[in-house]
């Protein structure tokens, strides 16, 4: 869906609006996030986070060399550079519970929840970076997932 935006010239406010019509809705209140930098924005999440029944984990990405000399890659969607530059996962990733609805008996089960955590002052410019940011998210919201760029003030 993003490639089809791009190509017809769709703006990721509206790809984002038309999003939100099919996806879950946010589910932590951001629009209390007052940091400036992304390391504040990111305590700031994984705190409201918390207070609404979920947990998210900081998902370092990258790769290293080994004490035998071997590169070792870490992270979500990291398991070649190929793969990496087409697809990042987010910055925290976790689970929150969702009660099912009746028809469902009453059961609890966990949501996967991403979060691409952004400073303040960010705005989407659409690079590569953001793109491939913008595909994890979107697989995940495809999926039932609940996912999100957050920065402090709020998310899209």
């Amino acid at each position: 869906i993003t490639q089809w935006a791009i190509r017809h010239g769709v703006s990721h406010q509206a790809l984002a609006e038309l999003q939100a019509l099919f996806v879950a809705p946010v589910t932590f209140p951001t629009s209390r996030l007052t940091g400036k930098n992304e390391a504040t924005v990111v305590n700031n999440v994984r705190m409201e986070a918390s207070q609404v029944g979920a947990r998210l984990w900081r998902n370092n990405v990258g790769a290293c060399m080994d004490k035998r000399d071997r590169l070792i890659r870490y992270g979500l969607c990291n398991e070649s550079k190929q793969m990496n530059d087409s697809i990042k996962s987010s910055d925290l990733i976790g689970i929150r519970p969702v009660l099912i609805t009746p028809e469902h008996i009453g059961s609890t089960i966990g949501q996967f929840v991403a979060r691409e955590c952004k400073a303040g002052d960010w705005s989407y410019k659409g690079d590569d970076h953001e793109l491939a940011q913008l595909r994890f998210l979107e697989l995940i919201a495809a999926m039932g997932g609940d996912a999100c760029f957050v920065n402090c003030e709020g998310s899209l």
